[in-house]
């Protein structure tokens, strides 16, 4: 499952933003991964994530794989969107 966002976020994926993300989905047991520019990172990883450099107006996709990657999506869709970090493309 894969789901795309527009980082509005005027630091872009930096540490605030993406200590959130990778909070966010280390609870969950599916893979996840983050991928920018054809780049593709852990999102559990909060080092992938800030080497990606992901800047404000980008696009990335979010992709999770295993048992609970719909429930993984709809919460990263959340709190991408309550946290002010994106919106969903």
């Amino acid at each position: 499952m894969k789901k795309t966002f527009k980082i509005t976020v005027q630091e872009g994926l930096h540490a605030r933003p993406a200590t959130i993300l990778v909070t966010t989905v280390s609870t969950f047991e599916s893979e996840v991964s983050i991928t920018y520019k054809k780049k593709s990172a852990n999102l559990k990883s909060i080092m992938g994530v800030m080497s990606l450099a992901v800047s404000p107006g980008s696009i990335i996709e979010i992709a999770a794989e295993g048992s609970d990657a719909t429930e993984l999506l709809d919460k990263v869709t959340k709190v991408i969107i309550s946290q002010g970090i994106g919106e969903e493309c």
